[in-house]
């Protein structure tokens, strides 16, 4: 398994390695032990799946506030997404910079998203399912969301006329009146 830092301090690309034979194939997708030799202490505490019918369904960008914060390890297992962090920590040197990557059932990477980030996806095929770990329980009254198409955050998302959003995510502020409280300690290790 590689664990690839990005230009974003504490988010990093998860390479699994990967077994075949005409059988097919397995890997890891998780594992604590390498993960802790790379300094990230996780505790994932659930498995979250979800499933997009249509090309073009753009989910995000989501992140709960502390103290209900979530770490999450994300990972397409059907179909192709492309995956965006975006850096939500106060004194980050990469505050308000986002990271994008596709993610597919194909290439099997995957995206450790940290607290503080906000995360969001946009489907590349129809009938897409992703399946994200996380750190801490869901939180309604700490769940929060940015626009997807925020000016200052001017995301590179794939072509799309109009994506197809739920109702929080077309009413989502702009990063410059969020509400965010998270502060850059100079990692998550």
């Amino acid at each position: 398994m590689k664990i690839i830092e990005t230009k974003l301090k504490d988010l990093y690309i998860i390479e699994p390695t990967k077994h075949g034979d005409h059988r097919g194939w397995f890997y890891e997708s998780y594992n604590k032990q390498a993960f802790e030799e790379k300094g990230l202490y996780l505790n994932f505490i659930q498995d979250n799946h979800s499933f997009s019918a249509a090309k073009g369904t753009l989910r995000g960008l989501h992140y709960q506030l502390a103290p209900k914060a979530q770490t999450k390890l994300v990972r397409c297992t059907k179909g192709l997404i492309f995956d965006v962090a975006v850096d939500l920590r106060d004194g980050s040197p990469t505050f308000g910079e986002w990271y994008g990557l596709e993610l597919s059932a194909l290439n099997q990477k995957q995206l450790l998203v940290p607290k503080g980030f906000a995360h969001g996806f946009i489907t590349l095929s129809e009938n897409v399912e992703v399946q994200y770990k996380v750190d801490e329980l869901y939180s309604p009254e700490h769940d929060r969301n940015i626009i997807w198409n925020d000016s200052t955050l001017a995301i590179d998302w794939p072509t799309i006329d109009t994506p197809i959003l739920s109702a929080k995510d077309e009413k989502a502020p702009e990063l410059a009146s969020a509400e965010l409280n998270f502060t850059f300690t100079g990692g998550n290790k």
